[in-house]
């Protein structure tokens, strides 16, 4: 079960046996049946997870009872709500697994105790944080500059091995696109 993990860092950084070990032995192994819920608003984030099977996604609900989708996760990315996590505040995300998940949890206390023993942790995860806030960034400036069909092309090149497994009202959703729309759009491209 390790060994997804373990290729996954070693694409930024280079471990030993023994820090491999030691890393391994900090995850708590989480599995989430569909429909479930790994974190809702209010709840203390205690720790982030790197998904080796499955799908989720991570909602925001207005107050109107709007969902706005912030994040889809498969295997070998990495969800939470990312922000009660690092300010230590509680949760205003709903994370749901979309299929059966499985999925490796890393406490922060942990994580901050690993930095000390560990450094090159911290530069895999600035590395992860890094590249989390440059495809948030471009999202964003996509939604603002690009048409609908142009978002929608984006996303399946972007990501391709999400779009067959996740709901076309939640891609919409997560697009900013009326499920109708997304319909339109997929009819007019050959």
């Amino acid at each position: 079960m390790y060994a997804e993990i373990l290729n996954h860092i070693s694409n930024d950084i280079d471990l030993t046996s023994s820090e491999k070990e030691e890393f391994t032995g900090l995850l708590s192994v989480e599995r989430i049946p569909k429909g479930m819920y790994l974190v809702k608003p209010g709840d203390i984030v205690t720790s982030e997870y790197y998904v080796v099977k499955g799908c989720l996604r991570a909602f925001y609900l207005d107050e109107a009872g709007q969902e706005h989708i912030i994040q889809f996760a498969i295997e070998d990315w990495w969800i939470s709500d990312f922000e009660a996590f690092f300010s230590e505040s509680v949760a205003e995300l709903h994370v749901e697994a979309i299929e059966d998940s499985v999925l490796l949890g890393l406490d922060k206390t942990a994580l901050e105790a690993l930095y000390q023993r560990i450094p090159k942790f911290e530069r895999f995860f600035r590395i992860k944080t890094t590249g989390a806030f440059v495809a948030l960034r471009s999202r964003v400036l996509s939604s603002l500059q690009k048409t609908g069909k142009q978002r929608y092309l984006e996303f399946c090149a972007t990501y391709p091995k999400i779009e067959k497994r996740i709901a076309n009202y939640h891609i919409a959703n997560y697009l900013g696109l009326k499920p109708e729309s997304l319909s339109r759009i997929r009819k007019e491209i050959p």
